[in-house]
């Protein structure tokens, strides 16, 4: 258990289902109160009613005032959680990068922008980035989701690196697969990439929790990922003709 997460007042971003909801399950079981967020209002009113939270649907990009308010008044911890999966070459329309963009990273800025001043001013607070291992490594046949995932790792570094002696605490979670409704979107990539690993969003609460405890930036619910990251800065030649090898099988199977 982490024992700041008790009676804190929590946000959960992409909440009707998958890591979301998963997250928002686990704050609510360890005493938090719990704001879950998701455009889809109907499967985030079910999660709120299951676990005892508030729903707010709704834009992830805007709901830092509305869930303050329902909190009492500050919000302690705040899952970025909501994402795109988007697909798709350098071709992909520049309204897939632009929604890209806005959704995995700019969400994530926005929502610093509103919380960290009141953080600051009591010397307290803590974002948790639901990043991807895409965004430490990459992912094939998908350039928008890769490219804006590294963005939101960078981003989250940067908070890092800048509040952390101001008492606030940043967490990158970074997956390989989770058996969630974006792997499945994910199609005939992610059956050779990701499904053979993929693991339970309960997984991915459970490494969260873990490394909240331990005070850990970097999240790696899949181990491995460390591995590979190491190869990727030490080596990135050999780590490049790596994963070109799995884009070649995976054309041939196309």
């Amino acid at each position: 258990m982490v024992e700041a997460v008790q009676g804190a007042g929590v946000v959960v971003t992409g909440a009707g289902g998958g890591i979301g909801a998963a997250l928002a399950r686990r704050f609510a079981a360890e005493g938090a109160r719990v704001v879950v967020n998701d455009l889809d209002a109907g499967r985030v009113r079910a999660v709120a009613e299951e676990i005892g939270g508030i729903a707010l649907p709704g834009d992830a990009s805007t709901v830092v005032p509305a869930a303050r308010e329902a909190l009492g008044g500050a919000v302690d911890v705040y899952c970025a959680n909501a994402g795109l999966g988007s697909g798709g070459s350098e071709a992909a329309g520049e309204d897939v990068w632009a929604r890209a963009w806005d959704v995995n990273v700019m969400a994530h800025v926005r929502a610093a922008e509103a919380l960290v001043p009141a953080w600051l001013e009591r010397g307290s607070g803590r974002f948790v980035s639901t990043v991807s291992a895409a965004g430490l490594l990459t992912m094939i046949g998908a350039a928008p989701y890769s490219v804006t995932k590294h963005g939101a790792y960078a981003f989250a570094e940067w908070l890092s690196l800048t509040y952390r002696h101001r008492g606030i605490k940043v967490h990158a979670i970074c997956p390989q697969g989770v058996r969630t409704n974006m792997l499945a979107a994910t199609g005939s990539a992610g059956d050779l990439v990701l499904k053979p690993t993929a693991i339970e969003p309960e997984d991915v609460a459970d490494a969260l929790f873990k490394g909240m405890a331990e005070d850990r930036f970097l999240i790696l619910p899949h181990p491995e990922v460390a591995g590979f990251y190491r190869a990727r800065a030490t080596d990135p030649d050999r780590w490049l003709t790596s994963m070109n090898h799995i884009q070649q099988r995976w054309e041939e199977n196309q």
